[in-house]
């Protein structure tokens, strides 16, 4: 069975339900601070809802996307009257117009195939409002992780049940295409014996600065601004760890 690159299933989702159940208070200000009432909002990639939800507990209009099925269906448990539709962005259409767009937790990085991700980023640019805001985070090469030789164990939780569920990774760099690699097993146990194991290829694309911002202004947006932080500070190169991206038709 070929493994999905970067799809989030049961165990991952479990795993990060109980790590990420909320949005940092701090990130979520910062993709509100784009919002206004009687505007229409989409996130994709909205996975189990921790921004979706809060943005919707304030009133605003806002319609989600994921491709993953386990994620959007712990989003439903806690919203059940929540718009989302599950869909592969680039599959999406819709008549709808959006006067904001986000993309939160440097998700884009995860698009690792950069022709793809134009792409994206260009359905993504149409299906705005006149004078529409796309907002995104990306993972920057500042990120990049030391090698490893053999999996490790990084994380262990206690479910809601009283398994135990861990989460074994290794981590390798390619120098050229920027694609950090993070192949994973999620391993779920009563005591000692094994009840699940869900492995995961997980890869992201490190940003070093300047590297999309042509891009954005070619396929149309006016106005480009790049922070490095959710207080809203300047971007000045690759030692920031990350890049938000404020792109304006």
């Amino acid at each position: 069975m070929k493994i999905k690159k970067n799809y989030y299933g049961s165990l991952c989702t479990e795993m990060y339900e109980i790590l990420h159940e909320k949005a940092p208070q701090d990130e979520l200000d910062f993709y509100l601070s784009y919002a206004e009432k009687g505007k229409k909002i989409l996130e994709p990639l909205c996975g189990s809802g921790r921004f979706l939800v809060p943005f919707m507990e304030r009133g605003f209009d806002i319609c989600g996307m994921d491709l993953s099925s386990e994620m959007l269906d712990k989003l439903k448990q806690k919203a059940p009257n929540a718009k989302v539709v599950q869909a592969d962005i680039l599959e999406y259409s819709s008549k709808e117009k959006y006067d904001y767009i986000f993309i939160s937790s440097g998700s884009v990085s995860l698009f690792t195939d950069m022709n793809l991700c134009k792409k994206i980023l260009d359905k993504l640019k149409g299906m705005l409002a006149p004078k529409g805001k796309f907002v995104f985070a990306v993972d920057t090469v500042a990120n990049r992780c030391p090698d490893d030789s053999d999996y490790k164990t990084s994380v262990s939780v206690k479910t809601k049940e009283g398994f135990h569920l861990t989460l074994k990774s290794k981590n390798y760099y390619d120098e050229q295409s920027q694609t950090q690699f993070s192949p994973s097993i999620y391993e779920l146990y009563n005591g000692a014996e094994l009840i699940q194991s869900e492995p995961m290829d997980f890869q992201t694309h490190l940003y070093q600065f300047g590297e999309i911002e042509p891009y954005l202004r070619e396929i149309g947006f006016q106005t480009v601004v790049i922070y490095s932080s959710f207080q809203k500070e300047m971007a000045t190169g690759d030692q920031d760890e990350m890049f938000l991206y404020e792109c304006t038709l």
